[in-house]
Parts: C-alpha cells; structure tokens; sequence
C-alpha cells in the first residue's frame, strides 16, 4: 500500500465569470513519481499549476500538500511549504547575471535576517557566502558555471530553460512543476532535457508533475499521466494506456500534437 500522498487536488474547480476553467479535477501525487498532465491547447493545464502555486485561488474543491490544505495560500508561502515551477514562457531576470538569478531564489531560505544584513552584521556574510555556495554547486550540475557572470538575457533558449529549472531548484522543493519545459527546443535540447529531468528527480529525490506538447518527451520518462480537455480530466493511465485511449485520441485531433511516442 502507498505512504500518504504528497499532493492530491480533490474535485479542484476554478470559475472566471461564467467560464469553468477547471472542473472538480482529481488528481494524486506521490513521493518522487514524475507525473505528466496533458490536454489540448486551452484545457486548463496552467491554471492547474496556477492553483497549486498561489497565483489562482480555486473557488471549489481542495489542494493538500504534505497532508496540508494550502488553499489560498500566496505564492511565496507555497514555496516555503516547498512548491516550485517553472513557467511556459521563460520568466526569468534578464538584466541579473546567471548567478544572481538562482541567488534569488536562495533567498526565500536564508538563514539570516533583515536585521543583520541592514547592519551588515557577520550572520549576513555567512549566509551570502552559503548562499552563493549552493547557487554555484546547482550551476554546475546544470553546467552553467562558466557562464555565472553572463547576463541571463544573453544566454541562448535551451540555456536559458536550463537557469529557470536551476532557480526553480534553489528554494529546496519536494515538488517541482515544469510547464512545457520542451518548448523551443530542438530534438537534441528535448532528449537532454529528458536526461536532465530524470537525474534531477533523482537526485533530489523530488515528485514532478510536468506540462508538455512534445509527446516523446512524455511518454519518455512519464510513470503515469493525466488528460485534461475543456477543464475536464478525460483519462488518467500509463502512457501506453493513455496513447490507446478513444477520449485522448479524440480530444487531440486537430491539434499539431501526435500522442504516438512511436511516430
């Protein structure tokens, strides 16, 4: 029997006006699964992830993380709770270094307080000096290193995915939700960035849930994956389960999507 979930959205709705973006969605995340949601362009994809981080308050249902309803939480609350995400269009800032932009996101567990870094006291030397420590280790992973000076608008697209992936990772989550990593990428970036999901996941021993078109990228390394269509969950399976499935078929056709990992 499965330990207890690390996230479950429970009948999770959102309504904008007269328009139901999410309808009672169910869905459950367990330790350390890579996880994939799916559905055509407009199903509701990131507003699912805009719900699970803050940005969106749903207006039915509930999001437990950890056994905790986080409900409404604001953003910068949620990823203390240890929730982070990367964004379909790259967000990252432009005019700080490569450096300075994982730095950021260390922030949020700085060990030292307000106070000593107005007074330039030695608790906030310590805590810069670790900060920039761990930001350069996850550099390094991501091999970004040599490029710690270079300004984060200056790095080419696949590197610049890499650097949001890597800040994403500064804050220490237990899950991380990628929103079309893949996008922009040519095959050889997809199937790196492939390699890269899975040695993170390991190596952080983190839960992934993951928002992706490219359905090799998908099928790849996704243990198990949820359809959205119209806010709605059509199916829920293993890959090859979801790729014979009459709703997925249904929903994608005419979308420039093929849910054949084979083709």
């Amino acid at each position: 029997m499965k330990e207890q979930p690390i996230l479950e959205l429970k009948d999770l709705g959102i309504q904008f006006g007269g328009l139901k973006a999410v309808d009672k969605l169910n869905m459950t995340l367990y330790d350390n699964e890579l996880i994939g949601l799916i559905g055509p362009n407009g199903a509701g994809k990131t507003t699912v992830f805009n719900m699970i981080t803050g940005v969106y308050t749903p207006t039915e249902g509930d999001i437990v993380f950890r056994g905790e309803r986080i409900n409404g939480l604001p953003p910068f609350k949620v990823t203390r709770k240890g929730i982070s995400r990367t964004f379909q269009n790259i967000r990252l800032f432009n005019d700080l270094s490569v450096l300075d932009n994982v730095k950021v996101a260390n922030h949020s567990l700085a060990g030292h307080s307000v106070f000593s870094s107005m007074f330039r006291m030695p608790k906030h030397f310590i805590g810069e000096r670790e900060m920039e420590l761990k930001s350069m280790q996850l550099l390094k992973i991501f091999e970004l290193d040599g490029l710690k000076d270079e300004l984060a608008k200056n790095l080419p697209y696949g590197m610049q995915r890499r650097l949001e992936i890597a800040r994403a990772l500064a804050a220490a989550p237990k899950l991380l939700l990628l929103d079309e990593p893949a996008a922009g990428m040519n095959p050889q970036e997809t199937k790196e960035l492939m390699d890269l999901i899975h040695f993170v996941r390991k190596q952080y021993d983190l839960t992934i849930l993951l928002i992706e078109h490219d359905m090799r990228l998908v099928m790849g390394i996704c243990e198990r994956i949820y359809v959205l269509d119209h806010g709605q969950l059509i199916a829920h399976g293993t890959g090859e389960e979801i790729r014979n499935d009459p709703k997925v078929i249904e929903a994608y056709l005419g979308e420039e999507v093929s849910i054949d990992a084979q083709s």
